[in-house]
């Protein structure tokens, strides 16, 4: 019997999973609220005890995705007050092999088991066969992970590759890049193409007079907890569209192709590349103009090579769960 988990700031998806039935088919399933609880493990046991599943099947074996960096079997969780430890987890959980994986990894071993159902092709290319797969997920911050084959099967390898430096593409990045470099001491891939990016862009094209803000969205942003989705639905909605939103957008999407492109080379990803975390399901229609594709694939002598590369957006909310499941399945 497998336990995984896809543990976030916000909420952690569970499930219970046995090999007959396969990652796709959970015996029970449950989303919680993160910070509710002190511990993961106290989140596991309420789960346990909802599911009414602790006495009836015996853990063997538990896999968590968590939204940090793991060493050494160890994790902190982002925006949460908790420390993971797989030793900790075994002895407290008594589950003999716990094991835990970066979010981004946990996307990047469900990446090979997605269905068409999951993704939204935006570009078919010519994979080769058993090539590297890359993922870029932009959502609160900007994840990246890739898969590799072994002669057997595919192998995901965490990277923090969204906090390498930020490239500009054109004179207006250049002059963004320049804008954010007077508020951060280092500019980030992440700091330009997340949930995180985006006001940034926003804030930039507004203050150097780009266009006007109306009255109407300003109230919105001063509400909103989040202004990303404010910002996205206004440059999508057709009825009443913001146009400095619709640039900003614009921005982020040609940032944002770049940064595949950038990635796709890097880890020469001719099995294809594939968009997750939050944002792109939600920018769907921006990401299939030509501008998203004509930035991944502006990388000079190599702009037929990126052609050849195929390009997905994930749009199972639980890929990560999914990936999670995978892997400890095949432990």
């Amino acid at each position: 019997m497998l336990l995984a988990g896809d543990i976030g700031g916000t909420k952690t998806n569970l499930a219970m999973f046995s090999p007959d039935a396969g990652p796709r088919a959970p015996l029970a399933e449950a989303t919680l609220p993160s910070a509710r609880y002190p511990s993961l493990e106290s989140l596991v046991r309420d789960f346990l005890a909802q599911a009414e599943l602790a006495t009836d099947l015996r853990i063997q074996r538990a896999s968590f995705g968590v939204a940090g960096p793991v060493v050494n079997g160890r994790a902190k969780i982002t925006n949460l007050p908790w420390s993971i430890e797989e030793t900790h987890l075994e002895a407290t959980l008594s589950i003999p092999t716990v094991r835990l994986l970066n979010d981004l990894e946990a996307i990047a071993n469900a990446v090979p088991h997605v269905e068409p159902c999951d993704v939204r092709t935006l570009s078919a290319g010519k994979p080769a066969p058993n090539g590297t797969i890359a993922i870029v997920a932009p959502g609160t911050g900007l994840g990246e992970a890739f898969l590799t084959w072994d002669s057997s099967r595919y192998r995901a390898h965490a990277s923090e590759g969204g906090h390498a430096g930020f490239a500009p593409g054109d004179p207006l990045q250049t002059a963004l890049l320049r804008y954010l470099q007077s508020r951060f001491d280092h500019v980030s891939c992440e700091r330009v193409c997340s949930g995180l990016g985006l006001p940034n862009i926003y804030a930039f094209l507004k203050e150097s007079g780009h266009a006007e803000e109306p009255a109407w969205l300003a109230e919105r942003l001063e509400e909103a907890a989040d202004p990303t989705p404010v910002i996205a639905k206004a440059a999508l909605d057709r009825g009443r569209r913001c146009e400095l939103c619709v640039s900003a957008l614009n921005v982020f999407v040609s940032i944002l192709g770049a940064e595949a492109g950038d990635l796709a080379l890097k880890v020469l990803a001719t099995g294809g590349v594939y968009l997750g975390g939050g944002i792109p399901p939600r920018i769907l229609p921006a990401l299939e103009q030509p501008r998203f594709l004509e930035a991944f694939r502006r990388k000079g002598r190599f702009r037929d090579l990126l052609t050849q590369v195929p390009v997905h957006v994930i749009l199972n909310p639980k890929v990560a769960l999914l990936g999670a499941a995978c892997y400890g399945l095949e432990l």
